[in-house]
């Protein structure tokens, strides 16, 4: 996109592969959850382009439900403390629950959130992620699904933003420090 093409140092991840990557995220879980009711839980904002496109690509009926959580304000590191600013609609109660992550670095975040849904007794619970950040991982999460192992990067697009902002670009790209430096 020509608006935020001085912003991006490099596509790290085109569109193309991004889509042949959740077709085969899919697949894969049309199979895994073959004859049952899935809950996808979208990790807000981030997650809502991914899990959209990601959906489409799942062939079951799904149910589609959203947490927005804060651990990072308009910063590029985590700050470790995890907010719940938007909580569930659904009751998790022995259901199929795959949450579908945007990107997963720390993973302090995440494992925050799965200790929470797992206390609301969810008859599973998984992850998909498009995204993992490699060797920076803080605690040990089993993740399901990974769409793509990248290096420890700050990356914007496809869902991902700085300040709120290059969350519509249709790639992974790295920022260039200039567009984030203060």
């Amino acid at each position: 996109m020509d608006a935020f093409a001085d912003d991006i140092e490099q596509v790290l991840i085109p569109e193309t592969a991004i889509e042949d990557k959740l077709a085969e995220m899919g697949a894969k879980i049309t199979a895994d959850y073959r004859d049952r009711s899935l809950l996808l839980v979208g990790v807000l904002k981030g997650a809502f382009v991914v899990m959209a496109d990601l959906a489409r690509h799942i062939d079951l009926p799904l149910q589609f439900d959203f947490m927005a959580v804060s651990s990072y304000g308009a910063a590029t590191k985590t700050s470790g403390v995890v907010r719940i600013l938007k909580d569930l609609d659904h009751d998790l109660r022995d259901r199929d629950v795959l949450v579908v992550e945007d990107i997963v670095d720390s993973g302090l975040t995440l494992k925050y959130l799965l200790k929470n849904l797992a206390g609301r007794k969810p008859a599973t619970l998984e992850v998909a992620a498009l995204l993992r950040k490699e060797g920076i991982q803080e605690v040990d999460l089993d993740l399901r699904y990974v769409g793509f192992d990248i290096p420890n990067e700050f990356v914007v697009g496809y869902g991902l933003d700085y300040a709120e902002k290059y969350r519509n670009l249709p790639f992974i790209g790295k920022l260039k420090p200039s567009a984030y430096a203060s």
